[in-house]
C-alpha cells in the first residue's frame, strides 16, 4: 500500500496542452480578420475619397426625361355644373372654334314706337301749365280731351264769350293803367350809418415791401473779418465769390429768403488765396455748437441754397 502512487499529470497535460493551442489559433484568427478589416476599410475610404475628388472631371451627366404627361386631368373633377356651361359663346374658347347653327332662334322683341296721339314734352308742359291757371281763374272752363288723343292741345281749352272780359279784368290784377305823361320824382334815400368799429369798405392790401425789407435787413446786419477768431468757434460758409461786394450782395439775397434763419447772425467776409487767385469766403457766425450749425445749414440745404459747416482752426 506504500508503494502505491497515483499520477495525474499524464492524463491532464495533453488536454491541457490542446486547450491551449486551441486558444492561440482563435486569438491568431481574430488579429488576422482585424487586420484584413481594418486593411479593407482604409483601401475602400481611399478609392472612395479618389473618385469623389474627381467625380465632376471625369464624370458625364445624363438627363433622362420622364416618362407619361407631367399633368393629367382627373376623371372625375367632381363640383357642380354652372347654368352658363353649354352656351354657344362658350364653344369658341372651350373647342377652339365655331359651334354649329342653333335649330331655335327667338328674335328680341321690335322697340314700341311712337304713337301718333304722343306729344312732345313742350306739349304736355304747356297743357299742364293752362290747367293750373284756369282752376285759379273765374269763368274759366276746361274743356274734355279727345279720347284718341289727337289734335293741338290748346284747343282743349274752352272760352266763354261772356267771360273774355272777365278774364282780361283778372289778369290785369292791380295794374294801373298808363297815361299819357309820366310823373317821376327821384327821391334820396338816407344815409345809413355804420355801426362804431366796422368799415363800409375794407381797404386793399397793399403790395410787400420786398426790396424795402432786403436793404433794412442788409443795413442792420453786423459785419466782422474773421482774422481774431478764436480757435474751435462754429461757422457756416455760404460760398466763396470773386470779391467783397459779390459776397455782400450774395448775403443781401439770402437775408431777403431767409430772414428769419439769418436773424442774430454775424456776416464774415474773409479773403484766402488758392493757386495764386484771391477769393472771399461768405460766412456766418453766431452758432452755440456744431449740432446748432448742422440744423442752421440743413434749413439752407432744404431750399438749395449752398452751406457746409466749418470750424476755425
Amino acid at each position: 500500500m506504500a508503494d502505491t502512487r497515483f499520477d495525474f499529470d499524464d492524463e491532464f497535460g495533453a488536454s491541457g496542452g490542446m486547450m491551449g493551442g486551441m486558444a492561440a489559433r482563435s486569438a491568431r484568427m481574430a488579429g488576422l480578420a482585424g487586420a484584413a478589416t481594418s486593411v479593407a476599410l482604409v483601401l475602400g475610404l481611399a478609392y472612395w475619397g479618389y473618385h469623389l475628388a474627381v467625380r465632376d472631371m471625369t464624370g458625364i451627366p445624363i438627363v433622362r426625361a420622364m416618362e407619361g404627361p407631367m399633368r393629367t386631368a382627373p376623371d372625375d373633377p367632381g363640383g357642380v355644373i354652372t347654368s352658363y356651361r353649354g352656351l354657344s359663346v362658350n364653344a369658341v374658347a372651350e373647342d377652339g372654334g365655331i359651334s354649329a347653327p342653333a335649330d331655335r332662334l327667338l328674335l328680341a322683341p321690335a322697340p314700341i314706337g311712337l304713337t301718333d296721339g304722343d306729344e312732345t314734352g313742350s306739349a304736355v308742359a304747356m297743357v299742364a301749365d293752362v290747367s293750373a291757371r284756369s282752376s285759379s281763374m273765374p269763368g274759366l272752363a276746361i274743356g274734355a280731351m279727345p279720347d284718341d288723343g289727337a289734335g293741338d292741345p290748346a284747343q282743349a281749352v274752352s272760352f266763354e264769350p261772356a267771360d273774355i272780359g272777365a278774364l282780361a279784368d283778372s289778369l290785369a290784377g292791380d295794374a294801373v293803367p298808363l297815361s299819357g305823361d309820366l310823373d317821376i320824382t327821384l327821391r334820396s334815400e338816407p344815409v345809413v350809418s355804420m355801426p362804431q368799429g366796422m368799415m363800409a369798405q375794407s381797404p386793399r392790401p397793399r403790395a410787400r415791401p420786398g426790396a424795402e425789407m432786403v436793404m433794412a435787413s442788409a443795413g442792420s446786419t453786423a459785419e466782422i473779418t474773421g482774422d481774431a477768431l478764436a480757435s474751435g468757434t462754429r461757422l457756416v460758409q455760404l460760398g466763396a465769390f470773386d470779391s467783397e461786394d459779390v459776397a455782400r450782395t450774395e448775403w443781401d439775397r439770402l437775408s431777403g429768403k431767409f430772414g428769419e434763419l439769418l436773424t442774430g447772425k454775424t456776416r464774415i467776409v474773409q479773403a484766402a488765396q488758392s493757386g495764386g487767385r484771391t477769393f472771399y469766403r461768405l460766412r456766418a457766425m453766431g452758432f452755440a455748437d456744431e449740432a446748432d450749425s448742422r440744423r442752421f445749414c440743413s434749413a439752407l440745404v432744404a431750399e438749395r441754397a449752398a452751406c457746409i459747416p466749418v470750424a476755425v482752426r
